[in-house]
């Protein structure tokens, strides 16, 4: 039983992971099809927001809700993150950083 929860634990957390680089992926093909390589750079770039994991002890907790603990993913950059996606300069790293957050968030649930 305790065995059966630890592999699907960790297929949901292999599952988080593979989907910050598919839906990313997707919104390229969908969206930015033209300029596809520079968009998906642009939007994986946006993993960099997972640096402020660097400042948490521990640095990974599995039962850890990303949103509203680590600095960047509390509401006022999601805020800023949201803003961002509706601006033609920064709307790719905007997109990314929601689509980032929108994961993070429901991995918590």
């Amino acid at each position: 039983m305790i065995h059966a929860f630890h592999v699907r634990h960790r297929s949901i957390h292999i599952l988080h992971i593979a989907l910050h680089f598919l839906l990313p992926a997707l919104a390229v093909q969908l969206f930015f099809k033209p300029e596809w390589k520079l968009s998906y750079l642009l939007m994986m770039s946006t993993m960099l927001v997972d640096l402020d994991h660097l400042f948490a002890n521990p640095i990974y907790d599995a039962g850890r809700c990303s949103i509203g603990f680590h600095p960047l993913h509390t509401y006022i950059p999601i805020g800023i993150y949201v803003v961002m996606s509706f601006i033609p300069y920064t709307r790719l790293i905007g997109i990314g950083l929601v689509i980032h957050m929108a994961l993070d968030a429901a991995a918590c649930l």
